[in-house]
Formats: structure tokens, sequence, C-alpha cells
């Protein structure tokens, strides 16, 4: 019997060859190891046509790690972060700066809307003291795609610099270094470039990091340091996840002989669409419209119903097969169901049906 389909934003279902990836033991220090860690930043940094000017900075743990560390190391003390909010990440974004006790202010859209930048424009000129932007290229937590081309053009107009989480959109959705003005872009291994979790990374352009030295507020979470490291020896500061790396070049080589990603993107969409389709059929709305949903993750409003229970219907749901998510919006009941992994039309229309059965089941089909 396979395992359940996940069809979430995160850990995802991955490839049997991206699994066996991960049944040989390797050690940090050895040579062979940095060798990979080298190749595996080099291919990274090519994701976004990085050139001599964008390096690669790994780092252990989820992506909300890398999140803190570039935000942390990119941000001088002094500085001032404004967040552009639509969602779950961009509040993360805003609550690990307000930890770290630099100075931010969030732009908050709501739960519907992606960003304006004509009201971002507006905000930067009447706040000078504004140095760096940050934003959720794909605010994994509804669904919805940031125009991310307008928004680096207003933040480089005004002389600003832009952080962005692509967290749930590298390897899917276009992002060029050759075309787009920022200083670092955020990622993790285990989304759509469908590896497995325990490894955030950061693509940072090389005077931005380099004048990041001596922002950070933590040891461990310094991406000046874990840089500098890196350059001089080849190996990571702390213990790393040799495991994690082998399995993200094992999904590399996957995600190139499928084409890169346009393929990818192609296929992601098509998932999409055929979700949405199959949702429709079964009486269920999504919660976005389409101009501004992402082929990510769809947010399903629940049916609105008294004897709705999120977790009963996901274990029946479960019980057939397949995982989805909760929803993750303040103001009214929805849950998740993702759209990236190792997965095709045939994991979509399992899922449709395990759906289908759930809510017949709970006596919740339309």
């Amino acid at each position: 019997m396979r395992d359940p389909i996940l069809l979430t934003p995160g850990p995802l279902t991955t490839s049997l060859a991206t699994r066996t990836a991960m049944l040989h033991d390797r050690g940090s220090w050895d040579s062979d190891f940095n060798a990979m860690t080298a190749d595996l930043c080099r291919r990274l940094e090519a994701l976004v046509d990085g050139g001599d000017d964008i390096v690669c900075v790994p780092l252990q743990g989820s992506g909300s790690f890398a999140v803190e560390a570039a935000i942390g190391t990119l941000l001088p003390r002094d500085g001032k972060l404004l967040v552009l909010a639509n969602g779950a990440y961009g509040q993360r974004m805003a609550q690990l700066a307000e930890v770290m006790g630099r100075a931010v202010v969030t732009l908050d859209f709501g739960e519907t809307a992606p960003v304006d930048p004509q009201r971002l424009a507006e905000v930067l000129a009447r706040d000078p003291s504004i140095s760096h932007v940050g934003v959720i290229y794909c605010e994994t937590s509804t669904g919805i795609l940031n125009p991310l081309d307008a928004i680096a053009d207003v933040v480089d107009r005004a002389g600003r610099r832009l952080i962005i989480d692509a967290m749930s959109a590298l390897g899917a959705l276009p992002l060029s270094a050759a075309n787009l003005a920022f200083d670092a872009v955020i990622a993790s291994g285990n989304k759509c470039l469908e590896g497995v979790p325990g490894m955030g990374f950061v693509l940072a352009r090389r005077d931005a990091l380099a004048a990041g030295e001596g922002n950070s507020h933590s040891l461990s979470l310094d991406l000046h340091a874990q840089w500098r490291y890196l350059q001089r020896t080849g190996q990571w500061r702390f213990t790393p996840p040799t495991h994690v790396v082998a399995a993200l070049l094992a999904a590399l080589d996957q995600f190139d002989a499928e084409g890169g990603r346009p393929a990818r993107l192609a296929r992601y969409r098509a998932n999409c669409a055929a979700l949405l389709d199959g949702l429709h059929a079964l009486g269920l709305q999504s919660f976005l419209p389409a101009d501004i949903q992402a082929p990510i993750i769809v947010t399903v409003k629940a049916p609105a119903r008294p004897d709705w229970h999120f977790d009963t219907f996901y274990q029946r749901v479960k019980a057939h097969g397949v995982v989805l998510y909760p929803g993750k919006l303040t103001k009214i009941e929805t849950f998740r169901i993702g759209c990236i992994g190792a997965i095709g039309r045939t994991e979509i229309d399992m899922a449709i049906d395990a759906i289908g059965r759930a809510l017949a089941e709970t006596g919740l089909a339309v």
C-alpha cells in the first residue's frame, strides 16, 4: 500500500528516487559531502539566474528559520522593515522582526486581496525611515499570488531593499535576478522543489550579505557567519542535515529531467485546474477568485453547516488515503488542499474521490 497522498504545502508527497537518496549515511565534514553542498548551492543559485552576483546560503531547519536568519542578518539594527501582509506568513515575518527587536511596520491587505503596489508606493513616500520591504510571493495561508514584479519595481524606484519569501513559489513561479531587484529570496527544499523537510536557504545579493556582518541577533541564525564559514571551509558551521541535502540533490535531478521550472509550473497548473473543477462538481467553493489564485494551494470554504467539524472530515479523507491541511484564515471556516509535490492528475482525481466519499459519510454531501 502506498503512503497517503500529502496534499499539503510541505511536507509533501515525494518520489521514490528522492526518498531513496536518503538511504546512505554521510560524514558532515567529509570531502564528498562538501562537494554535494557546493553542487547544491550552485544549482539553487541557477534557479534565479544568479550568476556571480547571487550566493546561496543553506541553513538547517524549516523555512521560517531561514526567514528569521535573512531578516536578522540583512536588516540593519537601525533599519526599519515594512512587511506587506495578506495572510499568516506575512504576519509571521512581522512578528519575528518584532521579537528580535527591530523596527517593523505592517501594511495589511486583509485575507482576500493581493498587495497593491500603489499603496506601497504611498507608504514608502511618506516614511523615509523604511529601509527594507518584506513580501510573501505566494501567501500559503490562502493561496494568494502577489504581483512581485510590480512590487519590486516600486521598491527599487524608491531606493529601498526588497526581501522575498518565496517559500511556496521558487521552482514553479517566475523569479529571476536578471530582471528583478532584490536583496534576498528565501525558500526551502520541501515545497516546489519536491525535496524533504529540514533545510531552508537564502539566495542573497553578495553585497547585501557582506553588509550584514554583525547585524544578527543570533549565533546559529547568523546568515553572514554561515556564508563566510562555508566559503572558507566548504562546510556548514553546525551539523548539517546530510540526508536532506542528498534528497534535495536527487529532487533537483528530477526537476531538470521534467523540464525545469516551466514544466513544473505547467503540471501544478493542471493539478490546480483539475482540483478546482472537481471541488465545484462536489458543490464546494474555493476561497479566492481565479485571477489571484496561485497554482500552489487552494483554500476551500467549509460547508456552511452547524455539524461541520474539520477534524472529523480530515480523518474521513485520510482513511481514503489523502491528507489535507486545516484552514489558516481568521474570519471564516476553511480547509486547504495543495497542488504541489510529486503528484499529477491521478492523485488529484483520488483526492476528489476521497473528499466526495468523506462528505457523503459525514452527511455533508450537497
